[in-house]
């Protein structure tokens, strides 16, 4: 192990998700909370499903909280979610700012329905004044199942750890066949050449993923091409 490495430290109470998943906080007390929990977590899953239940079809734009708005890829996904929204399309995102609030923003000023999918977060995470639908949740494994029940489509803009994290586990979920094969689209081939290559050589060379697999994600430039991979791998699945 690396002597730089910082030394483990638990996390504090204050969110749902830290109180559930961290372990030095299982004490007997905390277990007997977990059964009424289950009712929290219910609650989630019954008020993301009666909100979002009539807002297909939908595309799920994620990316950065922290791009300002004279950021290119800002302006960028604020036309994308413009765009998608005059083809008819719901958008739905994290609700929060960076490329969330662009991808809300685009969609509720082009009148198109505009769904924010907030989570409860310590930092960063504020949500966006562009919403028609806004929903807050306490748990991570909740708010994620609401990204992925309702989408058609995935738009994956430059981002951290938290966009790549909904990225890898929309791709496993395709290729397990979990999901309907739908489009993954990453926006910014300067931002993404470098993951896509080692996927293309590392991954596929060394034999972790199929051959195919390389094919599940798309690579985009302009906001009009998203909207046409979009709409094309679509046709067949939510018809023309």
């Amino acid at each position: 192990m690396s002597e730089r490495m910082t030394a483990y430290r638990p996390r504090r109470r204050g969110s749902a998700d830290v109180d559930l998943l961290e372990s030095t906080l299982q004490d007997y007390a905390f277990v007997e909370s977990d059964t009424w929990r289950v009712f929290r977590i219910m609650s989630e899953f019954v008020d993301g499903f009666e909100h979002l239940c009539r807002v297909r079809p939908a595309v799920c734009l994620f990316g950065s909280a922290r791009v300002a708005a004279d950021n290119p890829y800002y302006q960028a996904a604020r036309e994308t979610a413009r765009l998608l929204s005059q083809a008819g399309f719901t958008i739905i995102t994290g609700g929060g700012p960076g490329i969330m609030q662009a991808g809300n923003q685009g969609a509720y000023e082009s009148g198109g329905k505009s769904v924010g999918l907030n989570i409860d977060l310590p930092f960063e995470q504020t949500a966006n004044p562009y919403q028609d639908i806004a929903l807050n949740f306490h748990y991570f494994f909740v708010r994620k199942t609401m990204f992925v029940k309702y989408s058609a489509a995935f738009v994956i803009f430059p981002g951290g750890f938290g966009t790549l994290d909904e990225l890898f586990e929309a791709l496993t979920l395709v290729q397990t066949e979990t999901i309907s094969h739908f489009p993954v689209v990453l926006f910014g081939s300067e931002h993404w050449r470098g993951l896509l290559d080692w996927i293309a050589t590392t991954l596929r060379t060394g034999g972790y993923i199929s051959p195919d697999d390389v094919g599940l994600l798309q690579l985009a430039d302009e906001p009009r091409d998203v909207v046409r991979l979009v709409a094309e791998g679509l046709r067949g699945l939510i018809g023309d």
